[in-house]
């Protein structure tokens, strides 16, 4: 690419973290793009060594721009197109030690309404 910037809805489609143009410009029109720290257009202009703050279904991706791309290209070449400096998500250690869990005996049927009020106050805790 000859140019020094791009638009940001345009470069978030070609580097496929949205997968139609016109989700990455719904995206930036309801403040979940953030390029430098502030909220982004979709005619906002990203340029090299730009910081891509995206909120892409509840989670947060934090991207670096590596290069320009005005055109869609396929998966491999779009990941060398950017730094992904996304923080790996914390998984909470899962115990089953102290949890309770429901169990039923296969075949027993549907369950009674007194069953049913057992599964309830379960469920509440």
């Amino acid at each position: 690419m000859t140019t020094d910037s791009c638009r940001i809805d345009r470069w978030l489609w070609a580097v496929r973290v949205f997968r139609s143009r016109a989700s990455s410009k719904d995206a930036c029109d309801r403040g979940a793009v953030r390029v430098n720290g502030t909220t982004a257009k979709p005619a906002s202009k990203v340029r090299v060594g730009d910081q891509v703050v995206v909120r892409v279904r509840g989670d947060k991706r934090e991207l670096q721009v590596k290069e320009l791309l005005d055109k869609r290209v396929g998966p491999a070449v779009a990941a060398a197109c950017y730094y992904d400096h996304t923080p790996v998500p914390q998984r909470p250690s899962v115990s089953t030690a102290g949890a309770q869990v429901a169990k039923r005996d296969r075949g027993a049927g549907r369950p009674t309404k007194r069953d049913r009020r057992r599964i309830d106050r379960f469920r509440r805790g």
